[in-house]
């Protein structure tokens, strides 16, 4: 492990990933949740998705909460697709940054978007054209990076080649995304270790979720082996409706705690994180898993 960076920067996910496996909430509710994680001082927010509202019926108002965005201008804002209809539709609302997701196992691919991993893959060059026709900048996202809910582990050598199209693509960022939260930080090494000489010099981001605890633990892990872009979401909110037994992101404020304490810089205040994790939890009406949420901050209380 490296000498943790100085700085890293947190995408809060909660409005996207953090809502797709929840009922419905009104635009209203988000529109309050939003306010809430802005006031955090974050920078970076995934606002929705563009895709089937069949599927997804809790980003069904994508256009409509885009509408909203220009309300928070300190904010760069990205919206998931699945397709290149999706990124038409996310760049007609005006999104300027949008992130296309690969599976990197055929089962969940399948689950997920109707496509194997190679023929998702060989959408990314038609989603990077259409994006950058429209001066839009795109990242790859790579789910169940480490494992699949239908396949079992990932051949890194999958993660790799996606990597390598997506560069040849011109796409503008990576990320790499523990879908189900099984990853170890012995594993996260070794795969950013073979990740990073593939991905030249694109910016490469991580996504964990905390479903078997191991999630801060990977996400300090990744830092350590210099990636300096993660997401999470407030409360712990999310999961993945395609993925069975996929549940909890890793919470903001928990991964703010855990960052700060560790002489690593972010720009999301701690105590307005948990407070944003507080409207998360009564938007969904349900208690959230959040560790801060629930214990407060040592120092904070």
């Amino acid at each position: 492990m490296t000498a943790l960076p100085t700085h890293v920067d947190i995408r809060d996910v909660s409005l996207r990933d953090g809502l797709q496996i929840e009922d419905p909430i009104p635009l209203s509710a988000k529109l309050d949740l939003l306010a809430a994680i802005a006031a955090t001082g974050v920078r970076e927010m995934e606002a929705t998705a563009f895709v089937s509202p069949s599927k997804v019926p809790a980003l069904a108002d994508a256009a409509e909460l885009a509408a909203e965005l220009h309300n928070f201008a300190d904010i760069e804002f990205s919206a998931l697709v699945a397709s290149p209809n999706g990124a038409k539709r996310a760049i007609a609302a005006g999104l300027r940054s949008i992130e296309f997701v690969v599976s990197a196992a055929d089962g969940h691919s399948r689950a997920n978007v109707g496509r194997t991993s190679a023929q998702a893959t060989a959408q990314i060059a038609e989603i990077v054209a259409i994006a950058h026709d429209s001066g839009v900048s795109v990242e790859v996202i790579i789910a169940t990076a480490w494992d699949c809910p239908f396949d079992g582990p990932t051949p890194p050598t999958r993660v790799v080649d996606i990597v390598a199209a997506a560069t040849d693509a011109g796409a503008d960022r990576l990320a790499i995304a523990d879908t189900i939260g099984t990853a170890t930080p012995r594993r996260v090494s070794e795969l950013i270790d073979l990740v990073h000489p593939a991905s030249a010099e694109l910016p490469l981001g991580a996504h964990f979720h905390n479903t078997r605890g191991t999630g801060l633990a990977s996400a300090y892990a990744a830092v350590g082996a210099g990636v300096t872009r993660l997401d999470a979401s407030v409360g712990g909110l999310g999961g993945c409706p395609f993925a069975p037994g996929a549940s909890g992101n890793i919470a903001t404020e928990d991964l703010v705690y855990l960052l700060r304490d560790s002489g690593v810089d972010v720009d999301v205040d701690l105590e307005k994180a948990i407070a944003a994790a507080e409207v998360a939890q009564n938007a969904v009406g349900h208690e959230l898993p959040g560790a801060l949420l629930r214990a407060g901050d040592r120092i904070l209380g």
